[in-house]
């Protein structure tokens, strides 16, 4: 009969349905599965080549009915599913149960949910899997049929399953994913065991020869240990015991291999797989678990210092679950050895300690075990996961495995070692696995899991990184977390996730500066007593780099400008005494400046920050349009930029090599510059917004070249370093950076074919400058200068330049390449550049003194590059330099070493001055620079687009304490970062002029410039002290050397003293109200002044005080000024004039004036200390002025007034004679500072 007809008479089909998919079970059996079933060995199976097809099928449909726990009905809605069709087929992860109701289903999802929320839960389908189990290549289960094969991967595998036909009624399938998983066909997950298909399997496996035998013979591992010290040729031993330690998988030199360890009271014993017939071993012992392994030999592993070790043989078996019940002494075997013994050995180095570093603590591991689920994977690549949402681990250490941990396995860790913050990015708690390391999955996954991450490569770079550098655990993972982040914020498109690793790498190794661990000994960290491995001892280090994008670093500071400040600390400590138009304007600049290292000032973290980014030139967007931009993926940062000169000092970024260049920023300072308008009536409404009419704040940082690592050098720097390598005081830091590998980067690699592939690559024409004078940047109306562009306000500047020689044709451009002979002549030309527009973005990198070789690209033409001449009148001589207009594709490369001229061995730089040099010298147009000491806003006028343009006044000093000041006027002029008190300016083109007064300052002009030379602490600038000045000399001298100074005398006698309540706006006296009819202001401040007479020795001065500086000098506590306001709210106003013995004669009486509630003026002789006074506030005001409070030594810092009167002639009578004389008016100086006693 028919066996299909057979089968349906069987099964008797109720409905069509049924019998279609009877027909169809049939059919796929007969295709698929019988004709791998019948090319099993028969001893193994049972099942022999002339099985019926018929009983094959009936034993799957009984098996199905079973599985379902229903009889009487097929279960038409799930169909058979060959293993090719699945690969095919099956895009999405699933999972089939035969068994599950729909209850159930829902039951197991909402479990699911609940232990890795925001994960999708598998899908369900109706798919049936049969096929034969068998042992692929390491060990591995595959499933097979006649169409193909795909991994298995089992909980608990059973050697019941080998080799024979079996139904898989509950699994998983997670499909090949490219980025993830390198198995081809995905696999599967078996959550239940198979059910074989082949009865008498159980009996063939039980019934195997010996097997009885070698269990009855089996011997503790303490009685093994014994037989291990006396090899015997040809021995074999049984051995029974717990397992202690599974190792993972190894390959090394194409060997496949893995041990693990029995141990019972007292003794444990490796013993090593590496026979393939045995390696699917790996999966079935588990630590816990009571085995019996048969057929062992006795070698010697030449790799751990020639010890012995217990090896499995071809006849080995494993018996799990394993109970013994008799004890044998002797387990001598007379088999004959298969492997002569080996007695060479060798000895592995013992691993040297690391040095340790400032900061740095080392910490002991603890060995434990644990259990858990996956809750994220958080590096794929890197072996990087998050057990029950707190505890990390890394599996790094150990070969990858063959199936990568997903979300939602549980998991169990047996000998695992915990390490408690090892890296700060990371969670406090810490598991990493080393080769002695077990890890189990006890429950696969019920979600699909998330994306592929792009924090490491699938091909795990870092972790061959790691093998390869054998680092510690602290560093691996902190280059982790920068390679996550890094993938992130590079630009998109140039860095491969390859590139982004060894970046990172590269990084860990320049920052962390991890010390030689010596080659990793396999064998000693899975076999050695006490363990030792790499995970043993661990670093700590607080103070690691912490990495922010160019975007993160931007919010954070515009986040916390104007949170992070109270307005009322913006004010000077006479704050509120200043009026409305005092206090508006001292608000209208601010600056906040951070440090990227906690240890050196206030930081934006707890941790030093790391940058990293590409150098550019300033973008047409740009808001800092006179300094070079940090840029990422992210965003843009303008940069203010120095470095090193040869003499070890500072000097402004000149070298164009950096422009490209991918570099790390290690140490820099952020800078938040705060642009406020306001109309505060006075310091008590400092808290209410509404009188704050517009804000905002630019952004930019400030380092030193020498604190940045380039990661990726521009082809201009690589020359650049290539040519410098000899020297060793230029840009060490820079190639300490290079690439130690031979070969390039595929980032490098691309980005020389941009290169080559660019416009600039082709023929070109070049001349070679020094730059001699350069001016500022301006909005100017240029008008049109292309078709494509309309007229109006563009970026403009303008540099004179030498020109060393001929103008050179190439045939591809010679960048920043050394000057050759061509480009020498004897005659200097000069020229003047002009840059508009787009070429503006040039001028940060273009300082005087420096050698540059323009680039003309794509064309040869040789007059491109020759300035225009200006053409006069017949008879007139010109003096004016050609003149040449800089086209936007023209490019512009430093050249550090130039093939100077005889006439020309050395750059000449411009003349610049000291503050006290250009104090003293009668130019008008000078060029100077000073340290700034202080930075006050002039005025506050905001422009149609919103944006604030303060002008502003700058003091400058040098280091002999003398000062100058310097008045900019920024409407016409982008804003130009940097300058801060603490920084070093260079002022070139500015006009020297004097004031009524005589005092001499500076202006700004168009053609000024401003470059920032020297960059210094502008968190806490202390400028140098004044000098200290006598009062006869200096009121002697006439010349404007010296403005301010410090003095030290005695108080001689108070000649003035003024204390008034005044209306905050328009500075009238307020008592109940302001005493003008036209103000209504309703707010007021309290103001007071001094005049004292003060006598060093040499001379005498008349010293003014006022504000802050009062109380003080009046020697009067707080509580006490408070109360002296307080009783002068009524009358408003009052002032003192003391007469002392050194201004009359013997007079002790003194007069004193005050403003009275009508107005009037009152005015009374009062003797000092006199008690009949009627008046007490007079009386206690002139009482402090004659008291030793006042009259005592002080020492002050004073600015001389300049505006000194003529010397006066004055008459004076004795006896019956006149004489006349000339009376020099007294010295006056303002008081800046009151030093403490």
């Amino acid at each position: 009969m028919d066996p299909l007809q057979q089968l349906l008479d069987r099964f008797r089909p109720s409905t069509e349905a049924e019998s279609l998919w009877l027909k169809n079970i049939f059919t796929f059996i007969s295709e698929h599965l019988r004709p791998v079933a019948c090319s099993s060995a028969p001893s193994q199976t049972g099942i022999h080549g002339d099985l019926s097809l018929f009983d094959l099928s009936v034993c799957v449909v009984q098996v199905i009915q079973q599985q379902m726990r229903v009889a009487h009905s097929l279960p038409v809605s799930y169909r058979l599913l060959s293993v090719s069709e699945l690969i095919s087929q099956q895009h999405l992860a699933c999972v089939s149960n035969l068994s599950w109701s729909t209850n159930q289903q829902k039951a197991w999802a909402r479990e699911a949910e609940l232990a890795v929320p925001c994960q999708r839960v598998l899908p369900r389908v109706n798919l049936l899997l049969i096929g034969c189990l068998r042992e692929g290549q390491g060990g591995e289960w595959r499933l097979t049929d006649a169409s193909g094969s795909v991994t298995c991967e089992c909980l608990s595998p059973s050697p019941l399953w080998l080799n024979c036909p079996v139904f898989l009624p509950h699994w998983n399938y997670i499909p090949h994913d490219a980025s993830r998983q390198e198995e081809v066909g995905g696999f599967l997950e078996l959550i239940g065991s198979p059910v074989p298909l082949c009865p008498g399997a159980e009996q063939a496996l039980a019934a195997a020869p010996g097997a009885g035998e070698e269990l009855s013979r089996a011997v503790r591992v303490r009685e093994a240990a014994g037989l291990l010290k006396h090899r015997v040729k040809g021995q074999r031993l049984s051995m029974y015991g717990q397992v202690g330690v599974v190792c993972p998988l190894l390959v090394v030199a194409g060997t496949t291999f893995f041990c693990f360890t029995l141990t019972d009271e007292s003794r444990s014993l490796p013993i090593l797989i590496k026979d393939s017939s045995q390696l699917s071993w790996a999966q079935r012992v588990c630590v816990g678990q009571s085995v019996c392994v048969t057929a062992l030999r006795v070698c010697v592993l030449r790799g751990w210092r020639g010890n012995n070790i217990l090896c499995v043989t071809e006849h080995s078996q494993l018996h799990a679950d394993y109970t013994h019940t008799q004890e044998n002494a002797h387990t001598e075997s007379l088999v004959e050895m298969s492997q002569p013994a080996e007695n060479d050995s060798e000895e592995a180095e013992p691993e040297e300690g690391e040095l340790l570093q400032s900061g740095v603590r080392m910490k002991q591991s603890r060995v434990i075990n644990y259990q858990g689920i996956v809750t994220e994977v958080v590096s794929e690549g890197a072996g990087l996961y998050l057990l029950d949402g707190k505890v990390g681990l890394c599996v790094a250490y150990q070969p990858s495995a063959r199936r990568k941990l997903r979300a939602g396995d549980r998991v169990e860790l047996h000998h695992v070692h915990f390490l408690y913050r090892p890296c700060p990015d990371f969670p406090p708690s810490m598991l990493c696995t080393c080769l002695r390391s077990s890890l189990r999955v006890t429950e696969f996954s019920r979600v699909g899991g998330s994306p592929p991450d792009s924090c490491c490569p699938g091909d795990g770079t870092l972790p061959r990184l790691l093998l390869q550098k054998n680092t510690g655990v602290s560093e691996y993972l902190w280059a982790c977390h920068l390679s996550s982040q890094l993938a992130r914020s590079l630009v998109s498109g140039v860095w491969r996730q390859q590139c982004v690793c060894l970046l990172s790498w590269r990084l860990m190794e320049t920052l962390r500066s991890p010390g030689g661990r010596g080659r990793r000994d396999i064998y000693s960290e899975m076999l050695d007593e006490p363990h030792t491995c790499p995970l043993t001892q661990y670093s700590t280090d607080p103070a690691v780099h912490q990495y922010l994008s160019v975007s993160e670093l931007l919010g954070a500071l515009q986040a916390d400008c104007w949170s992070s400040v109270s307005l009322s600390s913006l004010l000077p400590p006479d704050g509120s005494s200043l009026t409305t138009s005092q206090i508006n304007c001292a608000l209208s600049w601010s600056c906040r400046t951070l440090s990227s290292d906690p240890q050196s000032g206030d930081s934006l973290r707890r941790r030093p920050l790391l940058l990293v980014g590409v150098m550019e030139l300033p973008s047409q967007t740009s808001e800092l349009k006179q300094s070079l931009q940090l840029r990422d993926a992210t965003g843009a940062v303008a940069c203010v930029v120095t470095e090193n000169d040869e003499e070890g000092g500072q000097r402004a970024s000149f070298n164009s090599a950096w422009i490209g260049c991918l570099v790390g920023v290690v140490q820099f300072t952020m800078v938040t510059e705060r642009f406020l308008q306001s109309d505060f009536p006075s310091h008590q409404h400092l808290d209410q917004d509404r009188f704050i009419t517009h804000k905002h704040c630019r952004v930019y940082l400030q380092f030193s070249l020498d604190h940045v690592h380039i990661l990726s050098p521009s082809v201009a720097m690589e020359a650049h370093l290539r040519h410098q390598g000899e020297e060793p005081g230029e840009y060490v830091s820079a190639r300490k950076q290079k690439v130690e590998e031979k070969d390039e980067t595929a980032g490098r690699k691309r980005r020389r074919k941009e290169e080559a592939g660019s416009s600039h690559s082709g023929p070109c024409v070049s001349m070679v400058v020094r730059v001699e004078q350069k001016e500022g940047v301006t909005w100017r109306n240029t008008g049109v200068e292309t078709k494509d562009q309309e007229a109006g306000l563009r970026l403009c500047f303008s540099l004179r330049a030498a020109v060393i020689g001929p103008v050179v044709s190439w045939e591809r451009d010679p960048k920043n390449e050394p000057m050759t002979e061509r480009e020498r002549e004897q005659k200097e030309e000069k020229v003047v550049l002009v840059f508009s527009g787009v070429c503006a973005r040039w001028f940060p990198v273009l300082q005087p003194g420096s050698f540059y070789r323009l680039i003309a690209a794509n064309t040869q033409d040789p007059s491109i590059l020759i300035g225009c001449g200006i053409t006069g009148r017949s008879g007139v001589e010109l003096h004016a330099d050609s003149t040449l207009q800089v086209r936007r594709d023209w490019r512009f490369h430093t050249l550090t070493r130039p093939l100077l001229l005889p006439t020309c061995r050395q750059a000449v730089p411009p003349t610049v001055l000291s503050v006290s040099e250009v104090l003293d010298c009668s130019s008008e147009l000078v060029c100077f620079q000073g340290l700034v000491s202080e930075r006050i806003s002039v005025n506050n006028r905001t422009t149609d687009a919103g944006h604030t343009h303060s002008g502003m006044r700058l003091t400058l000093c040098d280091q002999t304490g003398r000062s100058l000041q310097v008045y900019l006027d920024l409407s016409h002029t982008p804003y130009p970062p940097g300058l801060l008190p603490g920084n070093t300016l260079l002022l070139s083109g500015f006009q020297r002029r004097l004031s009524r007064t005589g005092s001499v300052y500076f202006t700004y002009l168009p053609v000024s410039s401003m470059t920032v030379v020297s960059l210094g602490d502008t968190s806490s600038a202390c400028p140098p002290p004044a000098p200290i000045m006598h009062l006869g000399q200096w009121a002697l001298s006439s010349e404007q050397r010296c403005t301010v100074g410090q003095v030290k005398g005695h108080v001689v006698c108070c000649l003035f003293l003024q204390l008034q309540w005044s209306c905050s706006l328009c500075g009238s006296v307020y008592r109940q109200a302001c005493s003008s009819s036209q103000c209504r202001s309703t707010s007021s401040v309290f103001q007071s002044k001094a005049k004292l007479v003060i006598d060093d020795g040499t001379g005498e001065a008349h010293v003014w005080f006022s504000g802050a500086l009062v109380r003080p000098l009046m020697g009067l506590t707080d509580a006490q000024w408070e109360g002296l306001q307080r009783a002068l709210r009524v009358r408003g106003h009052v002032r003192v004039y003391p007469r002392g013995q050194s201004q009359i004669r013997t007079d002790t009486t003194a007069v004193a004036a005050y403003t009275n509630r009508q107005g009037g003026v009152r005015s009374h002789p009062l003797q000092v200390c006199d008690g009949d006074s009627d008046d007490f506030l007079l009386h206690f005001l002139l009482c402090v002025c004659s008291s030793d409070v006042m009259n005592r030594p002080l020492s002050l810092t004073c600015r001389k007034h300049t505006n000194r009167r003529p010397q006066e002639v004055r008459k004076f009578t004795r006896g019956d004679r006149d004489f006349l004389t000339r009376l020099t008016p007294p010295l006056q100086l303002t008081c800046l500072h009151l030093h403490p006693d």
